[in-house]
């Protein structure tokens, strides 16, 4: 029988609930736990040399708490150590054993980048999601988004990450890459997602966020054209496509004509702020604002698991319901 430590008594004691062990129940309960260790499960090493590696899906939990938290290798350690919740979703009691350190994650890491497993990981949610009936596949909004990245050239070669580059926004440069993505028009659920150098232009990478079967595509001004390149052109597509603003200013509101355009293209802005949702939960509640690692391809990677799980968060509240949890 396990003898439950003073820390984790004074835990079960306390009346309030936390906002963190709401969203980890919540995380527990719609992670499609068997899908992911099901894809990772075959590249994890069995421990039959050396010593034993740390259980795969206790690896998998201090990931995602990595991923959630917008931790380093470093700080996630230090996390776990600190709280009780975290702990306890990771399942680990620090008096018989110690949290996984750096060196495991960041093995862990490249063991999911060398085998393209987040990419698979992000499929496996995606498939979870679709056979719950939350992924139509009719329509398709696409957008893109800058991630900073370090500008510091204190390293050996005296440079900047060389797979990275700057690009010009309204008046004012950054440097970084971007993050394409391609959004289910009904539910808002991101389905592909694609890494570029920050010069890339969001028209160029339209067809790769595509999944092919859409009748509809909403995409905001910047990808004006988008009919005419070759990649694309012989594709039946509804495009939906914004007006540049100078081009509806130039129409008088007091015609007809500017009223039924605005009315349209406010439909249309509406239908497109879809895409904003999980670029949110990546920044701003996931906290990845800017790359921590160098090279697109480690970028990228980390980039599928983090719109996999904004694709839960998005989820969240209709898989929660039909697992019977909470009212829809």
């Amino acid at each position: 029988m396990k003898q439950i430590s003073f820390s984790e008594v004074e835990f079960e004691g306390k009346k309030r609930t936390t906002r963190r062990e709401v969203f980890l129940s919540e995380m527990e309960k719609v992670t499609p736990w068997a899908e992911v260790l099901g894809v990772i499960g075959p590249h994890y090493p069995k421990g039959k040399r050396g010593r034993p590696p740390v259980g795969l899906e206790r690896m998998l939990r201090v990931y995602l708490v990595q991923q959630w938290y917008g931790l380093s290798d470093e700080g996630v350690e230090d996390a776990i150590t600190d709280s009780q919740a975290l702990r306890a979703f990771v399942r680990i009691d620090l008096s018989r054993e110690s949290a996984p350190d750096a060196t495991t994650l960041l093995q862990f890491r490249h063991l999911l980048e060398k085998h393209d497993l987040t990419k698979k990981l992000f499929e496996a949610i995606n498939g979870k999601l679709s056979a719950a009936g939350l992924m139509m596949r009719e329509g398709t909004i696409a957008d893109a988004t800058i991630l900073a990245a370090p500008p510091s050239v204190k390293n050996e070669a005296k440079a900047r990450d060389p797979e990275m580059h700057q690009t010009k926004k309204g008046n004012q440069w950054y440097f970084g890459m971007k993050a394409h993505i391609g959004v289910d028009a009904e539910s808002g659920l991101v389905h592909t997602v694609v890494g570029t150098a920050a010069n890339v232009g969001d028209v160029t990478q339209t067809a790769q966020v595509l999944h092919g079967d859409e009748k509809t595509v909403y995409l905001d001004a910047g990808y004006t054209g988008v009919e005419k390149r070759e990649d694309l052109k012989e594709r039946e597509i509804d495009w939906q496509v914004a007006m540049k603003r100078g081009k509806l200013k130039a129409v008088p509101e007091d015609r007809v004509l500017g009223q039924l355009l605005r009315k349209l293209e406010s439909v249309k802005a509406s239908i497109r702020s879809k895409v904003e949702h999980p670029f949110h939960i990546v920044k701003n509640l996931f906290h990845f604002r800017k790359v921590r690692y160098k090279g697109l391809a480690k970028n990228t990677a980390q980039l599928h698991t983090l719109f996999g799980l904004a694709n839960l968060m998005i989820a969240k509240r209709r898989l929660l319901a039909l697992n019977g949890q909470v009212a829809p």
